[in-house]
């Protein structure tokens, strides 16, 4: 018997202090693993990049945020690619030096791994990102110059030819350096994370392009004490290399579906069997659209967040589960049609429906 592919979402917010997916693309072991037990895997830049570091999950889509939102709620499809041409988008506050560097990256990804890339263009204004933290201690920013960001991505789409485009945007080195010392060393929030979704937001919003961001900052002194989930980031001058990479086979948006003609591949959210979320992370527009469908729901305990947003108060219907591997098990179950509680030691029984009719003596 035929049956469609099963397709899982892997979902792990930024800029909120995940435990694991909060750093340096320490969730990618997670998605590679899940890989493994879904037919198609649908996740994130947040999960899938890992600056200097990055792995080819050839089943894997990679899709923005907002790309992702927009799915999750039925309003844009997503459409698998061979190749991306990636147009690459430069902040003029980046300074010559460090430009170079990132430019060099780029030129490296397209020797060394065979990426498409356009010719690259520099913003007509410095972007001035400013970082911000909410109370809550989640992170997030603003752009000085939006209008400048929009106006460059519309050279590439339109002059270039890109299908997708990366930002590379100067942030601010007078950061909170307690903030950045816990980040390092694995106990806090990326304050990064917030304003790098604002940037590639507003670019997929604007464009239904799929986007990704590549801070660029200046080079911190090496750290003894540097935790293994932020050192992906440590290894060169630039956090390019992901970015394009992930890209270059990011999904396109299909924003019309009626006057679109379908293809075999062509995804939408009604096609999606399960999603995968911290268990007290359930918040998203993702999560809540697609938990009004016939999508299984499963949320893990051990992956705290700094916010507290479980399932239950939004009416989300979910299998709570202790652990990535717990999940990836339930996943197997119900790609195998069988439900989880069969494989405990014990099952309740049957019981009666209340209120339904008892049986004649």
């Amino acid at each position: 018997m035929n049956q469609r592919p099963y397709t899982a979402i892997l979902i792990v917010p930024t800029g909120v202090g995940a435990a694991i997916g909060g750093y340096a693309g320490d969730a990618l072991p997670v998605a590679r693993v899940i890989s493994q037990v879904c037919d198609r895997l649908i996740t994130h830049p947040n999960v899938l990049n890992g600056a200097s570091l990055y792995w080819n999950i050839p089943n894997a889509l990679y899709v923005e945020g907002y790309g992702l939102d927009k799915f999750a709620a039925g309003c844009w499809g997503l459409r698998p690619v061979r190749c991306n041409k990636v147009g690459l988008l430069l902040d003029q506050g980046i300074e010559p030096e460090l430009r170079l560097r990132h430019l060099q990256a780029a030129d490296a990804t397209r020797a060394t791994l065979g990426l498409t890339l356009t010719d690259y263009v520099i913003t007509d204004a410095p972007l001035n990102v400013e970082l911000r933290t909410s109370v809550s201690g989640a992170s997030w920013g603003t752009i000085g110059n939006p209008d400048s960001l929009l106006r460059a991505a519309e050279i590439l789409i339109n002059k270039a030819g890109a299908e997708a485009i990366a930002v590379v945007a100067r942030f601010p080195d007078d950061m909170d350096e307690e903030a950045v010392q816990n980040y390092r060393y694995g106990k806090g929030v990326d304050p990064l994370a917030g304003a790098e979704a604002v940037i590639s937001h507003l670019i997929v919003r604007t464009f239904q392009i799929p986007c990704a961001h590549s801070p660029a900052l200046a080079t911190a002194p090496p750290d003894p004490n540097l935790s293994p989930r932020s050192a992906a980031e440590e290894l060169g001058y630039t956090f390019l290399p992901c970015v394009l990479v992930g890209l270059s086979r990011a999904p396109q948006f299909i924003i019309e579906r009626e006057y679109i003609t379908a293809l075999p591949d062509d995804i939408w959210a009604d096609q999606v069997d399960a999603a995968i979320a911290p268990a007290n992370a359930c918040g998203s527009s993702a999560l809540l659209s697609l938990s009004q469908g016939r999508c299984q729901i499963i949320t893990v305990e051990e992956n705290q967040t700094l916010i507290q947003v479980p399932p239950k108060p939004l009416g989300i219907k979910s299998i709570q589960v202790n652990s990535y591997l717990e999940a990836i098990g339930t996943l197997a179950a119900h790609k195998a049609g069988i439900n989880p509680s069969s494989l405990r030691p014990q099952i309740t029984p049957l019981q009666p429906i209340p209120n339904s009719p008892l049986p004649t003596p």
